[in-house]
């Protein structure tokens, strides 16, 4: 008779169930595991047999085989220990057979018999709610399975001994209680910078929609700088942005001690990033920089530098908020809305628009033509907004603080956020967050201009040759600067200022 046990397998943040079935029957002595795992599925009898002698337990000297059913799902992690290791003690009687009856069990077990955390918590507790049972989880991941739901039973032992005489009923393991991360209060402010004073409003126009932003400026113009403020104005997580951030972190184990938090991602991989680190996929497929970045924005620092068709890789995912790895035995699917902020220079040295400045190289026309070259239209077509960031003169610098920090800012971009908010309820979609994740349509419904703006907007269209993609951007972003102003409808001003975003770089291109 077979010993089962209730696990999992992940594809993508989804858990899929899995039945580990243990059997002992007479035979030669083997252990075997089949069931289509990989090497640390394999490598794990060892760890097993190990955790169970350092426990006082012994391995019988009979066939022991392990089925990992379904049989033609690839399983994959280290997280299959536990689950093993107690059929195998049920089978042979060391607890009763029926103690894991409505639980999912998942974990890695050290040599001495200790449990070690196992990325994939908080999605297998959501799954395991959802079907009604219970989870045993190692005890570092217990505050992370306990989101999972208030009326859940979570056992989180810290070893194998623990967890048997909770069976047996010689101890009793406390449910594991929430665990949220502390805040950080030293944030980057908007304070710290002086001048750029149109730079700071397209960042809080970009923070208020959550439009992608793209900044080209000479080096040590502070675009950086202002790319690492943008959390600080950001508005914290929703529950619902919460459980889905959270999720795609525990499949990558990226989640320390079992703490949650409301901060939005920001990731800013290194311009030498592969196309399988930014976007996902590897050997084993895992989240790759847009899927950490879901629901926050990601960073590409010196624009440029990245490899052409890991940039053009990205243009898929920014339509559609989701990015699927396909390989020859699985596909997984990763959610990847983020926010697209980059700084590049207008040349590979930096100074080819500065007053006076010539290229030893090439002309300057040309060295800025070959540099930008290295970004395709589509994905330039993708920035909402697109400015430039003059050098920062000595006047400036020398100038107090200015008044008005990150706190103000935050205000203004939570109070038109909660207009969008309310407003993409009201028309039944409570998913759209934000103006620059409303559909098509709807924002033709929610921006109807008046008769000087359709001119307006005409005859930019005609002038700067706006894609359909790029005029329904327009349409988002002057419905955000609107918001901003709490305006109910888009004023001739509104859709003239998202066109001079929009347009800035598009005509310097034309002329260049």
């Amino acid at each position: 008779m077979a010993v089962r046990v209730a696990t999992v397998a992940f594809e993508g943040v989804e858990a899929r169930p899995v039945d580990v079935q243990v059997q002992i029957a007479p035979g030669s002595v083997v252990f075997n595991v089949v069931g289509l795992g990989d090497k640390a599925v394999a490598e794990s009898r060892e760890r097993v047999r190990a955790a169970l002698i350092a426990s006082g337990l012994a391995l019988p000297a009979r066939r022991i085989t392990v089925n990992l059913a379904p049989a033609d799902m690839p399983k994959e992690g280290s997280h299959y220990d536990l689950p093993i290791a107690l059929g195998v003690m049920a089978a042979i009687g060391a607890i009763p057979a029926d103690a894991l009856e409505g639980f999912v069990v998942l974990g890695e077990l050290a040599l001495d018999g200790t449990l070690t955390p196992v990325a994939g918590v908080l999605p297998a507790a959501v799954a395991a709610n959802a079907r009604g049972q219970g989870l045993i989880c190692p005890r570092e991941c217990g505050p992370e399975a306990a989101w999972a739901s208030g009326e859940m039973e979570v056992l989180a032992p810290r070893s194998l001994i623990q967890l048997v005489n909770h069976v047996k009923g010689t101890q009793v393991l406390a449910r594991p209680e929430p665990a949220v991360r502390a805040r950080a209060a030293d944030l980057p402010d908007l304070a710290d910078i002086k001048g750029q004073e149109s730079a700071k409003r397209a960042l809080e126009i970009a923070a208020a929609g959550g439009h992608n932003l793209l900044m080209s400026g000479p080096p040590g113009a502070g675009k950086s700088m202002l790319a690492a403020r943008l959390p600080s104005i950001l508005p914290p997580l929703t529950p619902r942005e919460l459980l889905e951030v959270s999720m795609i972190h525990s499949v990558a184990g990226q989640i320390a001690g079992g703490e949650l938090t409301d901060r939005r991602p920001f990731r800013a991989p290194h311009h030498s990033a592969s196309m399988a680190a930014l976007v996902g996929g590897g050997t084993h497929a895992k989240p790759g920089e847009i899927s950490l970045a879901h629901n926050g924005v990601l960073f590409l620092d010196e624009l440029p530098e990245f490899q052409p068709q890991v940039l053009d890789s990205l243009r898929q995912p920014l339509e559609t908020g989701e990015v699927a790895i396909a390989r020859a035995n699985h596909r997984a699917v990763y959610p990847a809305r983020f926010q697209l902020v980059a700084a590049m220079n207008p040349c590979r040295c930096g100074h080819a628009l500065d007053p006076g400045f010539a290229c030893r190289r090439q002309p300057n026309e040309r060295c800025v033509a070959q540099y930008q070259a290295r970004l395709s239209g589509p994905l330039l077509d993708r920035f909402d907004l697109q400015i430039e960031a003059p050098a920062v003169s000595a006047a400036d610098l020398v100038l107090p603080p200015p008044a008005e920090g990150s706190r103000e800012v935050a205000a203004r971009v939570a109070r038109a956020r909660a207009l969008q908010r309310e407003r993409y309820e009201a028309l039944g979609l409570p998913g759209v967050l934000a103006n620059a994740a409303a559909p098509a349509s709807v924002i033709e419904r929610v921006a109807q201009l008046d008769g000087p703006g359709t001119a307006l907007i005409r005859d930019a269209s005609d002038r700067f040759a706006l894609s359909a993609r790029g005029f329904h951007r327009v349409l988002k972003l002057a419905r955000t600067i609107a918001d901003l102003d709490g305006a109910e409808r888009i004023a001739r001003a509104h859709l003239a200022e998202a066109l001079s975003y929009r347009a800035g770089l598009a005509a310097r291109r034309v002329a260049a």
